[in-house]
């Protein structure tokens, strides 16, 4: 296997694919990390109307944006991926109460 370059390394495109496909592999391990928390919610939240909870959305939001900045990547992309995750993850907290409880 070949040593994966940080991205300012890289001097090849297959470097460049080796990298972006290795943080896709990570991005699908925290994915399924962060779902198994939506599975968790789903188990603790009392009933369905907790499912949806703006405020806390409207938090992440705020902290992704915060790390965005700080990590120097643009806030509003970022800022919309999450939006979709997130309204993703309710979807999918929903699903989960509905079978806990169906």
């Amino acid at each position: 296997m070949t040593d994966i370059l940080a991205g300012p390394d890289c001097t090849t495109m297959a470097e460049v694919r080796a990298g972006v496909d290795a943080v896709d592999r990570a991005l699908i391990a925290l994915l399924a990390r962060r779902f198994a928390y939506m599975e968790a919610a789903a188990r603790i939240k009392p009933d369905r109307d907790a499912v949806r909870d703006e405020a806390r959305k409207a938090q992440v939001l705020a902290n992704v944006r915060a790390e965005a900045a700080a990590a120097g990547v643009p806030v509003a992309l970022v800022a919309m991926l999450w939006e979709q995750l997130i309204e993703a993850s309710i979807a999918y907290e929903f699903e989960a109460f509905d079978r806990r409880r169906g």
